[in-house]
């Protein structure tokens, strides 16, 4: 195996005249939580069906546990594991059954893993999937999958719809179940307060590019959030370096921009008549949906 789990190189996928991925490149190391986030069309299931070779792309390549997406034998799928956000199991099935089934299926099958995740939900073996909530069904799929001991997990949305108490469980479960074979996880969500409890590297991404690839610190520390007041009129969004948001709220304005030196930003500030110049605190889903909507039209000052 190679020192990444996933590598694309410049893959293109065309549908008709739309655009899914551009030229996206990509290498995400082996181990930790890498989280993929974008908005609504941003490509993650594009590039999902063609990493698991279910679609293939228009140009470039992709690799998944060193192998060719288009490649990929069944001895090799056994060492992927994908929970999505609708949980579909046999609903005439019961929870022994179904996991039984697992069981024979994969041959790295641990049950002490499996055992430890599902005490996290109130499942009962003889329940059948159809009297399952959608909570209880969320914590079977992750059960069965991280006992499979994948090498590859992907958690595409696993806890939309999950009520707070099962969301609860469910990261719970994945954050501190011990697995011994270094499983490599990509989680999938629009949820960021999910994102900031679980992820180690962010790749965020938008209309089919990699805009971002970092550690949550790293990326926060690129985003910068300011507040002052202007003298006279603001500068125009064009003239303001690395601007992402601009907003006026109550006279005050707030400026969200990106790779931007501190102290040179604030001299340009002070040289456009700002005064009452804070930089106040921002926090990752505040950075992260300012990056997005930066990427989906150019900023327009607003009144609050």
């Amino acid at each position: 195996m190679t020192d990444y789990i996933i590598e694309t190189s410049s893959l293109t996928k065309r549908f008709g005249k739309k655009l899914a991925l551009n030229s996206f490149d990509l290498k995400i190391p082996q181990g930790g939580i890498h989280a993929l986030i974008g908005a609504n069309g941003a490509g993650k299931s594009t590039l999902f069906r063609i990493l698991l070779g279910l679609e293939a792309p228009t140009l470039g390549s992709s690799t998944i546990l060193g192998m060719n997406s288009r490649e990929l034998t069944p001895e090799m799928r056994g060492r992927i594991g994908y929970v999505n956000e609708e949980h579909t199991l046999p609903t005439w099935m019961t929870a022994d059954e179904i996991t039984q089934m697992q069981r024979n299926l994969y041959s790295n099958w641990r049950q002490d893993i499996y055992d430890t995740v599902i005490g996290n939900f109130d499942v009962q073996g003889d329940q059948k999937i159809s009297g399952l909530s959608r909570g209880e069904r969320a914590g079977l799929n992750l059960s069965m999958a991280l006992a499979q001991s994948p090498d590859l997990l992907i958690l595409d949305e696993p806890t939309l719809g999950l009520d707070v108490v099962a969301k609860q469980a469910f990261l719970e479960a994945l954050m501190y179940t011990e697995t011994d074979n270094n499983t490599t996880i990509i989680y999938c969500s629009h949820q960021m307060e999910e994102i900031e409890r679980v992820a180690e590297n962010l790749v965020i991404m938008e209309k089919g590019e990699v805009k971002y690839v970092a550690s949550p610190d790293e990326f926060l520390e690129r985003i910068h959030y300011w507040i002052c007041d202007f003298s006279n009129q603001a500068p125009s969004n064009d003239d303001i370096p690395g601007l992402l948001t601009k907003k006026s709220i109550e006279g005050q304005y707030h400026l969200i921009v990106s790779d931007q030196d501190s102290s040179e930003f604030e001299a340009f500030l002070i040289r456009n008549g700002a005064q009452g110049i804070v930089r106040s605190p921002i926090n990752l889903e505040k950075a992260v949906n300012s990056v997005l909507a930066k990427n989906h039209k150019a900023p327009q000052p607003t009144s609050v």
